[in-house]
Formats: structure tokens, C-alpha cells, sequence
């Protein structure tokens, strides 16, 4: 799940706004949030055995929640990666891959 959330912020998740200042991305139809579907089909994930459990938390206990949130950037390297593009905007759009790619072009 955070793995998704992830990707959705890096890729889809754009907000706009017209020359009035008034928000236009408003729902799904315009504010595009990934669901379970855009997971990868294959997604590997491997936790640490026996990993040391700190005394100085609260019962021992290990982080839990959002971590996999950052594991999305990967997904942003990755576009960077095939693109050659050294740097791009986020979120990584489709439509801005596109015009960084033709932007290098020249």
C-alpha cells in the first residue's frame, strides 16, 4: 500500500489550477490516485532476519506504517534511468517525460 502511494505521488498525483486560481483537479477524473491494479505484478520484498530489536522503543517495537512510501523512488530513478534525463519535475507525469524528452531534444 505505501509502495502505491508512493508512486502515485511520484507519477500521477498532480494538482492544477486555472488563470484564476481556482483548483481544477478536484476528483478522479482529474486528480489521478493509483489503486491496488497499478501495484507491479511482481513485487519482492525482503525483511531483515533477526533484526535487533532496540530496547529504548516501546516494547521493542520496530517502525511500521509509510516506510515503503519511499521505496517509490526507485520508480522515479528508474524513469530518469531509461530516459536519460538527469533530473525531471515531479511528479513524473507521462506528459512530462515527454516534454523533458523533446526539451533535451531540442
Amino acid at each position: 500500500g505505501g509502495f502505491v502511494q508512493g508512486l502515485g505521488w511520484l507519477t500521477t498525483e498532480s494538482l492544477y489550477w486555472d488563470k484564476e486560481g481556482r483548483q481544477r483537479s478536484l476528483g478522479p477524473s482529474t486528480y489521478k490516485i493509483p489503486g491496488s491494479r497499478d501495484a507491479p505484478p511482481d513485487f519482492r520484498l525482503r525483511l531483515l532476519a533477526n533484526a535487533p530489536a532496540r530496547a529504548e522503543t516501546i516494547f521493542r517495537s520496530k517502525g511500521v506504517g509509510e516506510p515503503p512510501l519511499m521505496l517509490a523512488s526507485a520508480v522515479w530513478n528508474a524513469i530518469c534511468d531509461a530516459t536519460g534525463l538527469a533530473s525531471l519535475d515531479l511528479p513524473a507525469t507521462p506528459e512530462r517525460v515527454l516534454m523533458a524528452l523533446e526539451a533535451r531534444r531540442g
